[in-house]
């Protein structure tokens, strides 16, 4: 994608990491140094609904004529998709079931996720997942056996983001797309609640979404801190560290994260994490973050008072992150993920 989110950043650092590997691409662009077989263009997220409905019909009918050419002995999916009814076995990666937990009910992404998922994760000789919690949603939701499911944390990129001991400045952030188990809303509150603090801004950074961002604007000027809060829209890869290095705090209060990848590169570049108590939140972080209750806004107001007003606390969530996020690597989960390949070739 041109401006990739979570599944895209997974791919990407996945393949560059799948080390000792024999195996050839799939994508709408070539990665070097592998082995690329172009598909169409127009097939991700980017295109909407029309992006969603070319790419599965390319699956079901190019894609298996490519792996019947190439003699394909095992295909890997970074995401719960495969053709069905073919002869080459499968492994996919599964990042999460929020759609069921929070979608509605005759949505199309709640009926691909009802219906065609489950079809792939059945087919599927092995899945991945990126999180105990996912682990369990999966036999809860789909019930798939354990055996078949092994857990491989995602990364960061620690290039990328890293501490850069910049100054802070007085502004809380948050990373992604707003949709509402993203919990935006109580953070607009939580944050209005600071008001007696000082002159603190809250930055949102993530992609413009007609759905979502007009009423949250209507909604901070109904909090009268319309002029605190910043809709930054889509930040580019490469300035994005320096806004988290120089944010007060990252506040992340999701009511529920397949992982989480903007709260682990926050904790890398040294800034303190408040985030939410459920899902894989708290598998993430350990104990190098504040943990929250999301659907309680005191709690992510008082977590965000204790942030601005103690320094110690600060130091300590800075140190415990950076600590906390070197348990993690791109390499780690490329290796981790080229050995599970390997078995069912």
């Amino acid at each position: 994608m041109q401006q990739p989110t979570g599944i895209s950043t997974y791919s990407y650092n996945v393949i560059k990491n799948l080390n000792n590997l024999e195996f050839e691409l799939v994508a709408p662009f070539e990665i070097l140094p592998f082995p690329t077989h172009l598909s169409p263009g127009g097939l991700s997220a980017e295109y909407g609904i029309k992006g969603h409905i070319k790419r599965l019909v390319w699956l079901q009918r190019s894609l298996p004529k490519l792996c019947q050419t190439l003699q394909t002995s095992l295909l890997f999916s970074p995401l719960p998709e495969a053709p069905l009814g073919t002869q080459t076995p499968s492994v996919v990666m599964m990042h999460d079931l929020i759609p069921l937990r929070f979608g509605r009910k005759f949505s199309p992404i709640s009926l691909y996720n009802r219906f065609y998922v489950p079809a792939v994760l059945q087919q599927a000789r092995h899945i991945l997942c990126n999180s105990t919690t996912t682990a369990k949603d999966l036999s809860h939701f789909f019930q798939i056996p354990a055996q078949k499911i092994t857990t491989i944390p995602l990364a960061y990129d620690a290039e990328q983001f890293r501490w850069l001991n910049l100054a802070t400045r007085n502004y809380f952030l948050f990373i992604g797309r707003m949709p509402p188990y993203k919990n935006v809303e109580r953070l607009l509150k939580a944050f209005a609640q600071m008001t007696s603090l000082g002159d603190y801004e809250l930055w949102f950074v993530g992609p413009t979404d007609p759905r979502y961002t007009p009423p949250l604007q209507t909604l901070a000027a109904q909090l009268n801190v319309v002029e605190r809060v910043k809709f930054l829209d889509y930040v580019a890869y490469a300035d994005l560290p320096i806004v988290i290095n120089q944010a007060i705090a990252l506040v992340y209060p999701s009511l529920w994260e397949g992982f989480g990848l903007p709260v682990l590169e926050a904790m890398a570049c040294g800034t303190p994490v408040i985030t939410s108590n459920q899902s894989a939140l708290p598998e993430v972080t350990g104990d190098a973050a504040l943990l929250v209750d999301p659907y309680q806004v005191e709690a992510i107001a008082a977590a965000m008072r204790a942030i601005a007003t103690d320094a110690q606390l600060r130091k300590q969530l800075r140190q415990a992150g950076l600590a906390r996020a070197k348990q993690f690597s791109w390499a780690k989960t490329g290796a981790e993920t080229a050995a599970v390949l390997k078995h069912f070739m």
